[in-house]
């Protein structure tokens, strides 16, 4: 193994490292816990070493963003596939939706709340937002209607979705009615099946 490999190597490593722990202390404690300070204390490096990688916090949530929409996308592909039907497959993927947001509130929150500097809705946004999309796209697209525009059909059927995370993480819609308000979503989205 060349030197430049091994470097590039114990690179990508310590970026996994700093992402990893922002992920976790953000988790644990909000992002306001997260500081370039207290990650440079958590993983054992110099705050040097984390500008050297990411240009402050915000790089850091960004780059945390990008892995939870690879996260996203993987539960949500599991939720499309194990279902038998396009009416079904809807509603799985928007059960999945729904749990990843809760069960996963910071990370959530630094991928479709907080400000972040990714590209959304461009060809320009990375491969992991892009796959994530692609996945609500997978289940919009059989309900849609000859000649519906499907991104702007999906677009909205997220907006419902992230709507519903967002209201009952707050408090401000109780979570007893979260199965009867998703049915609700996927019922008006395939009132022509």
């Amino acid at each position: 193994m060349s030197i430049q490999t091994r470097r590039e190597r114990e690179r990508a490593e310590r970026e996994r490292l700093i992402v990893t722990a922002a992920r976790e202390l953000a988790e644990a404690e909000g992002w306001d816990a997260v500081t370039t300070r207290r990650l440079a204390a958590e993983i054992e490096y110099s705050q040097p070493v984390l500008y050297s990688h990411f240009k402050g916090k915000d790089a850091i949530m960004a780059a945390v963003a990008v892995q939870g929409c690879a996260d996203l996308a993987v539960e949500l592909r599991a939720a499309r596939t194990a279902a038998e039907g396009p009416r079904e497959a809807l509603a799985a993927v928007g059960e999945a939706y729904a749990s990843f947001g809760r069960r996963r509130p910071a990370l959530y929150d630094a991928m479709f709340t907080h400000a972040v500097d990714l590209p959304f809705a461009t060809p320009e946004a990375p491969a992991p937002l892009q796959e994530a999309f692609g996945e609500l796209v997978a289940v919009v697209e059989p309900i849609a209607a000859e000649g519906e525009d499907i991104g702007l059909l999906t677009e909205t059927y997220w907006a419902g979705l992230h709507g519903l995370v967002t209201l009952m993480r707050s408090g401000r819609l109780p979570e007893r009615a979260h199965e009867q308000r998703l049915a609700l979503l996927i019922g008006h989205f395939t009132a022509a099946l």
